[in-house]
């Protein structure tokens, strides 16, 4: 495939979307007065910061727009090991309680931050709300974060991950033949790429959960364009946060970091993507799901107009937040009757 050539037609990316339309006209009324609000803290940008500074604020800021976390029955950390012999912290969602010698669905999720932020408490309220709606245990991810650890080691670290949640599945009380991966933004990536790597090696999944997944690194889209400055993620970020997850030049053309370089897109697990409609992302997610669908996966694209990326953490400033979540939620019940 020719990616650069697809990003040439940018009619493809831009279908009833007038080329002189304000960009700012399309926001959400929500994520106006939210723009507004985080322009008025005057914050410095994040791409500003030495990578300890922006972990910090990542840290702090990460919980202020989410909503009260959910009741669970258990939340454990566990540890898994990878293929270096290092032991990454997994933290196992449990909404109700099971019967004795009972196996249920789970879900791998990753996080979100650019490979380079994030942890598991950033993703807590999230990973709590998949395992009280979508019918399963989660187990979220620690994986290692650039620029300490750079491509391919958080790639390596999630397929890692859910080769020991299949191996040892009867062990954590997981239903192996029920098992899905997810992620949003950068942990969507990973999830992408888990998806093809089980195709691959044989490992079925129920379903590869995508929240605006990165699947086409400095993708030249409509919505790389028009939304590259003002939305939350901006170029600038991209840049940062691929600059120091890099190792080299030519990993910007791998499909582990690039998915929609893959060779092939048939055979892997049915697919769920949800988009924000003001994200410089969404095309590359629109272009996945289609690619998906044209290799004959299932797959289901929801776009949530007006919102903008990450917008599924900030429950308490944009309602929406709720209705993408319940959506993912009935997508991963759904998977979990799947054959049935």
């Amino acid at each position: 495939m020719n990616l650069d050539a697809e990003f040439a037609s940018p009619w493809r990316y831009a279908r009833g979307m007038s080329p002189d339309r304000d960009a700012d006209d399309e926001r959400a009324p929500e994520v106006r007065e939210l723009l507004a609000r985080i322009a008025q803290a005057g914050r410095p940008p994040l791409w500003t910061l030495s990578v300890p500074a922006a972990r910090a604020f990542h840290r702090v800021a990460s919980g202020v727009l989410d909503v009260a976390p959910a009741a669970m029955h258990e939340v454990l950390d566990l540890d898994c090991p990878v293929r270096d012999g290092t032991r990454l912290k997994v933290r196992r969602y449990r909404a109700r309680a099971l019967d004795a010698h009972a196996a249920e669905p789970a879900l791998l999720y990753l996080h979100g931050g650019g490979f380079v932020l994030g942890d598991l408490d950033s993703h807590d309220v999230l990973c709590r709300r998949l395992a009280r709606d979508g019918g399963c245990s989660v187990f979220a991810l620690d994986y290692r974060l650039a620029p300490e650890h750079r491509f391919p080691t958080a790639v390596d670290d999630a397929w890692d991950a859910l080769c020991w949640l299949h191996e040892n599945a009867v062990w954590l009380g997981v239903d192996p033949m029920r098992i899905a991966v997810g992620g949003d933004s950068a942990g969507g990536t990973l999830a992408a790429v888990c998806a093809l790597r089980a195709r691959d090696a044989g490992v079925g999944l129920a379903l590869q959960l995508l929240f605006y997944p990165g699947t086409a690194g400095w993708a030249q889209t409509v919505s790389a364009a028009r939304y590259a400055h003002g939305f939350v993620l901006e170029r600038a970020h991209l840049d940062w946060f691929f600059g120091h997850y890099l190792s080299a030049p030519e990993d910007a053309h791998d499909w582990r970091f690039a998915p929609l370089r893959a060779p092939r897109l048939d055979g892997v697990a049915p697919g769920w993507v949800g988009l924000a409609g003001c994200d410089p992302l969404r095309d590359e997610g629109r272009l996945y799901a289609q690619r998906l669908s044209e290799a004959g996966v299932a797959v289901q694209c929801r776009e949530w107009p007006g919102m903008i990326h990450d917008f599924i953490r900030m429950g308490r400033a944009l309602p929406q937040a709720g209705a993408a979540l319940d959506a993912a939620s009935a997508a991963l019940r759904a998977a979990w009757t799947t054959g049935d």
